[in-house]
């Protein structure tokens, strides 16, 4: 029985509550993560979801392991025996919905570190680390360009986690990991011409926010410290690939 959006939504926050109640941190990351920030319920960014994406602590991944079928949600016991202290994958009993587990970090192209942010916002991972996690995509489509240009227009950036993209986050991310760095201010160029697209339905206003957005973080990235190791990894650019073939998990 496949659920509606709105319904898969609902079981978001269901899980997350849960877990809130065993003192298990659940936070939404991927597409419906993105659409709870979705503040201004701009029309553009409404689209259908089909399964749900987390993120969980390391330190509590047993008790979550135990947690799960306790909500209702059988384990890929294959999968999770293969993978499981990194990533692990369940299926609603009754719906066959799959649920996407990221243990400790999200990893894909770049690896976005997350064990210690995880109490930063109620709902999902922080914003900063939310914004990263769309931005580490090497190869953008439609989808991913739209979920950037949401979080951008839907949140500010600025010092601290409170709804908005925490710019010291951030600098101190990219100015550890070179390649998360360079991936991030391609799509940020990316994000900016889109944005600009004469079809797209924003009005001036929104297209200017975005833009004043991406130009915040894009300084952000100038003025960051820049430590030995990213200079020297720097001058050879990407004569040398700087991510992580990513291999789609298909279940």
């Amino acid at each position: 029985m496949a659920l509606t959006s709105q319904e898969i939504l609902t079981e978001m926050y269901r899980l997350i509550e849960a877990g809130n109640e065993k003192n298990i941190q659940v936070r939404a990351i991927g597409g419906l993560a993105v659409q709870a920030h979705n503040r201004k319920k701009h029309p553009l960014f409404t689209r259908e979801f089909a399964d749900l994406d987390f993120v969980v602590a390391k330190k509590q991944r047993r008790e979550f392991e135990a947690f799960m079928p306790e909500a209702g949600y059988a384990p890929d016991k294959q999968f999770n025996v293969l993978n499981g202290a990194m990533r692990q994958i369940y299926f609603h009993e009754k719906t066959d919905m799959k649920v996407d587990i990221f243990v400790g970090d999200f990893e894909m192209c770049h690896r976005i570190p997350l064990e210690d942010r995880l109490t930063a916002d109620p709902v999902t991972i922080p914003l900063a680390e939310l914004f990263l996690s769309k931005a580490q995509i090497v190869e953008l489509n439609r989808k991913d360009l739209l979920d950037i240009t949401s979080i951008l227009l839907n949140n500010e950036t600025g010092d601290d986690d409170v709804e908005k993209i925490n710019l010291q986050i951030l600098a101190r991310l990219c100015s550890q990991d070179w390649g998360l760095y360079k991936t991030a201010s391609i799509n940020l160029e990316r994000v900016a011409k889109f944005a600009a697209e004469p079809d797209l339905p924003l009005s001036q206003e929104e297209r200017n926010v975005i833009i004043a957005r991406v130009r915040a973080i894009q300084r952000t990235f100038e003025e960051m410290s820049k430590p030995i190791a990213w200079q020297l990894r720097d001058r050879v650019g990407t004569r040398v690939k700087w991510y992580i073939e990513v291999e789609e998990v298909d279940r």
